[in-house]
């Protein structure tokens, strides 16, 4: 690939109700960028804990997204805000694909051998609430569990909540039915310690030196209590 083609993969731009972030952008790009604290601040404050300075400033979102680690960190906020996946062929072919879809599973996503990820395009949450609780032994380390959550408020009370985990399972997984808990309720610590009781139901955490499965789901709601809160309350 051509220089030309390669710097077509990187930068940040509105289109629309979407704003679309190339596959080659750094993560310290995406963390700065102002049209992201603005319309995806979700995206940013998950990336801001990726590893440290040096691997922000070589890696890329895109290149993250593709290699789906689930304990990695951008994978969960992307599928909280209902990220859509730019996927290039041979022939100039492209298609999308929605990151319900994209995550097949343990490093594995909808992109095949002969494709490419060219870019991400995340609806706009202009005005919601955003927070990345993340939970790791030591510094700059992977997740051992981590909470993505974005809430727009209304009068006190949480309107809408987008949820989703971290090294929870094979894949980031989209806390549904805790978004819908969620709805409605007053933005208090014990209104969603309620709403989030249930967020590792279903869930299928690794065991490993870290902790294992049942170590994890406690995690997960604690984090998630935590998460939405901070999102809801600033």
């Amino acid at each position: 690939m051509d220089l030309g083609k390669i710097d077509a993969l990187r930068g940040i731009r509105e289109d629309g109700d979407a704003l679309v972030i190339g596959a080659m952008t750094t993560h310290s790009a995406v963390a700065s960028d102002p049209l992201v604290a603005q319309h995806a601040a979700l995206i940013g404050k998950a990336v801001a804990t990726v590893a440290d300075a040096q691997v922000r400033n070589r890696g890329t979102f895109g290149g993250a997204l593709a290699h789906a680690d689930p304990a990695g960190d951008v994978g969960a906020p992307a599928l909280a805000l209902g990220a859509q996946f730019v996927i290039a062929g041979q022939g100039g072919s492209t298609r999308t694909v929605d990151a319900s879809e994209f995550f097949v599973d343990l490093f594995e996503t909808a992109i095949a051998e002969d494709e490419l990820l060219t870019e991400v395009r995340i609806p706009k949450h202009t005005g919601w609430g955003a927070h990345y609780e993340k939970f790791v032994r030591i510094a700059q380390q992977w997740s051992i569990v981590a909470v993505a959550a974005s809430v727009r408020s209304e009068g006190g009370n949480i309107a809408e909540a987008r949820v989703a985990l971290t090294n929870m399972g094979s894949t980031p997984i989209r806390a549904t039915s805790v978004e819908q808990a969620l709805q409605g309720q007053p933005a208090t610590e014990d209104a969603i310690r309620a709403a989030v009781a249930a967020v590792a139901e279903g869930t299928n955490p690794p065991t490993d030196l870290n902790g294992d499965a049942g170590y994890r789901k406690h995690l997960a709601e604690v984090l998630t209590r935590r998460a939405v809160l901070t999102a809801a309350t600033g």
